[in-house]
This record gives C-alpha cells, sequence and structure tokens, in this order.
C-alpha cells in the first residue's frame, strides 16, 4: 500500500446511516400530518428500488439521470403501498431531499480528518453532487473534490466509474484505494484494478443485518475509519 495516494468512498451506508436518517426525516416530516407507518420499513422499500432503478440507467434504457431524479421516481412508486399516494407534491420534494440529511456514522469525520494529512480523498459515490456537497457540509467530510456517478455520467459498479474517479487525482488505479463497506462495491473496484479496503457496517440496514466483514478478496478489512487511518499510518 506504500504507492497509494487517494482514497475514493463509497458513501450511502459505509459512510453515512441512511436508514436511521431516512426514518427519522420520515417521521417529522409526516407523523405532524397524521401518518403512522412503519418508519424502518418506508426507508427499506424505498431502498430496495435503488439498485433497480440505477439498472435502468446502466444498461441503457434511461438516460444518465441524476440519482435525485431517480430517487424520486422510486418515492413516487412506493408511496402507494404505504397509503400514501395522495402526498401532495410540496411533501414529496421535501421527502425526496431527505437524502441531503442523512446523518453520518460516529467515526466518520475523525477519521476522514485524519487520512487526509496523508490522502487525497473523494466520494465515489452513486450519489449526485449536489447530494454529496450536502452530506458533506451536514457531516464535515473533508473532500478534496466531488466525484463519482455524475463526473463518470454511469453508475457503480460500472468500470468507468472507479477509473474516472481515480484519472481526476491524475492517479493510477494501483495507487488509489476504494474504501467500502459492501463487497460487492469493492470487488468491481478490484476488477477495474483499484486497491481495495473493507469497512463493516454491521448495522447497515438494521441490528446485526449489515456486512461484517467482506466476501470477496480485499487489501485490508477494518472495523471504522478511524481503524483504516491507523492501518494506513495516519496521525
Amino acid at each position: 500500500m506504500n504507492e497509494i495516494k487517494a482514497l475514493l468512498f463509497d458513501v450511502f451506508g459505509t459512510l453515512v446511516d441512511w436508514r436511521g436518517s431516512i426514518a427519522r426525516e420520515a417521521r417529522a416530516l409526516l407523523a405532524p400530518r397524521g401518518v403512522a407507518i412503519d418508519w424502518e420499513a418506508f426507508a427499506d422499500a424505498w431502498r430496495a428500488e435503488y439498485q433497480p432503478a440505477m439498472e435502468e440507467v446502466r444498461s441503457g434504457r434511461l438516460p444518465f439521470s441524476k440519482l435525485d431524479a431517480l430517487h424520486r421516481r422510486n418515492l413516487d412508486a412506493i408511496l402507494p403501498r404505504f397509503g400514501l399516494d395522495r402526498l401532495d407534491e410540496a411533501a414529496r420534494v421535501e421527502l425526496n431531499l431527505a437524502w441531503h440529511r442523512l446523518d453520518a456514522w460516529p467515526d466518520v469525520a475523525q477519521g476522514l480528518a485524519r487520512l487526509r494529512t496523508k490522502f487525497r480523498l473523494a466520494p465515489c459515490s452513486n450519489g449526485n453532487v449536489s447530494l454529496m456537497v450536502d452530506l458533506a457540509r451536514r457531516n464535515d467530510f473533508p473532500w478534496d473534490a466531488i466525484l463519482g456517478a455524475e463526473f463518470a455520467r454511469d453508475y457503480k459498479p460500472k468500470p468507468i466509474v472507479y477509473l474516472a474517479s481515480a484519472a481526476a487525482f491524475d492517479c493510477t488505479p494501483a495507487q488509489t484505494v476504494m474504501v467500502a463497506a459492501h463487497s460487492s462495491d469493492l470487488a468491481a473496484a478490484a476488477a477495474a484494478g483499484l486497491r481495495t479496503a473493507f469497512v463493516a457496517r454491521p448495522d447497515e440496514h438494521g441490528p446485526g443485518k449489515g456486512e461484517q466483514r467482506a466476501n470477496v478478496p480485499v487489501d485490508v478489512s477494518v472495523p471504522s475509519l478511524i481503524a483504516l487511518a491507523d492501518r494506513l499510518g495516519c496521525r
């Protein structure tokens, strides 16, 4: 790992608790309107539409669309399942922006600050630029650039997303580490030639329902970003 110059990060699940945050935001917006549903189930249902929607773009069936637009499409699709098909447009717009207000896991801000003392940092996320900027401002993510899907005009796990992000830092794939809590993301990054670091997020999908260990070969496996900073010699 001595040649590493840049670290790229998955964001949803790896850096931020999307499930708890979406459940909280939905409750805050809808409970005052008299809505009483299983908020975590609502978050799960919305997230379950994530990969199928991006596959429409990856396959060419849809032109490239920002994740905000796909999230809104997915929101409209799931609202009837929760008896919310009459939710007004203003509420739908505000609810869709909940993805811009996700909270980071407790180790993230400190871990990123330490890692930045030695490496260039950027998200390599499927989230669009404005979404990534809002999450960074909310959670003190010290990015050197905003990279990923909107920059590459495609969605992970397509190789171009990883390769374009590494190239933006004038790094070869071998000089770049993809950091993620998802084995599938790391497998795709490794296939594109990047080095890989797995960060365990065992509670991403609910208590004990996230990945506790990688199920593919990785260069580094750690329980937190603070542990990753330790492993990479960052003070």
